[in-house]
């Protein structure tokens, strides 16, 4: 309370001797002059910062030259009520009066996260978790899968549980209009299985252009019956996307009777195995038009695909012959 009068009685004197003339062109060259800051710089105001808050946090960082003369400006150009929170980026050499422009207009620092195609949830979460500038606890993880890989915006101070949310949502939206543009007669009963074949498909093949066509022949082998025998799945199975395999699979591993495994078990895994990309999502749901049963990697980093099982096994002796370094 006494330093609130003290400002007043300060403030009163310093409003006096302005009204006597030359002091208001003083102090209004003061407030304009250029800031002491020579390079841009961010700045942070966390919520429910009031005015001498905000006015000690520029002077402790070099922006303004003293905090009794950012109160003094704030207030005499009506300012002290508008100013808003969150990460502002100050430009070089502003003065106090654009400092009160930039807090006013609440323009924040747009910041990016980024989940890549193909994490699971858990390290999507992990991604989440290190987001500088998230703030709050992070919520339990969503299900497999209901994440959509994509770079998303936010700002500082915004927090975790909404973000992880919105990020659900676009799921959810991607989903359902993909399953609404979906060609006919896929044997697929659901958007959720549609969200299982594309997880897969995802992990299979990194180039976009293969999409499409591994998704075709898994569509192929659901129609008739065959098993998907897909190595990701396997390795999902294991590890339950809690960290990297780190090791070549084993025939005991293809063997290993988890829900996942889909050379143990027909049709498709229970959940996803990652998180799938809008483009692995409408490959599954407009894959294209072939007979193929197969593929092998072609050691181009793409794959040999084949309709028979000999056409095959020679893609796999090419690609054997690769690995053993052999022409």
């Amino acid at each position: 309370m006494l330093r609130r009068l003290i400002f007043a009685a300060v403030f009163l004197a310093f409003a006096a001797a302005l009204a006597a003339g030359g002091g208001w062109l003083w102090f209004q060259n003061r407030i304009s002059a250029p800031g002491p800051v020579a390079e841009e710089r961010a700045v942070l105001i966390p919520p429910g910062s009031g005015l001498r808050r905000i006015a000690a946090i520029l002077a402790e960082a070099g922006f303004v030259p003293s905090e009794t003369l950012f109160l003094l400006a704030a207030r005499l150009h009506d300012h002290d009520r508008a100013l808003k929170a969150g990460e502002f980026r100050i430009p070089a050499r502003a003065s106090i009066l654009g400092i009160l422009d930039v807090l006013r207009k609440g323009e924040t620092v747009a910041r990016a996260v980024t989940i890549p195609e193909g994490l699971s949830i858990h390290e999507a979460m992990a991604v989440i978790a290190g987001a500088e500038g998230l703030l709050g606890p992070l919520p339990p993880a969503p299900e497999e899968g209901r994440l959509l890989p994509e770079t998303y915006r936010y700002h500082y101070y915004d927090e975790k549980a909404p973000f992880v949310r919105r990020l659900e949502k676009a799921m959810d939206v991607a989903l359902a209009r993909a399953w609404d543009g979906r060609a006919p007669g896929l044997p697929l009963a659901s958007p959720e299985e549609a969200l299982v074949l594309a997880s897969i498909v995802e992990k299979e093949t990194a180039l976009p252009a293969e999409r499409p066509r591994v998704a075709a022949v898994f569509i192929n082998r659901l129609r008739l019956g065959m098993r998907l025998q897909s190595d990701p799945t396997v390795i999902y199975g294991i590890t339950q996307g809690r960290e990297p395999l780190g090791r070549a699979l084993t025939r005991a591993d293809l063997e290993a009777p988890t829900p996942w495994n889909t050379y143990v078990n027909a049709g498709l895994p229970p959940t996803p195995i990652a998180l799938p990309g809008l483009a692995s999502i409408q490959a599954v749901l407009n894959p294209a038009e072939t007979k193929e049963l197969y593929f092998v990697a072609d050691g181009t980093g793409g794959h040999a695909f084949a309709e028979t099982l000999d056409g095959h096994n020679r893609n796999v002796a090419k690609w054997r012959k690769i690995q053993n370094g052999s022409k």
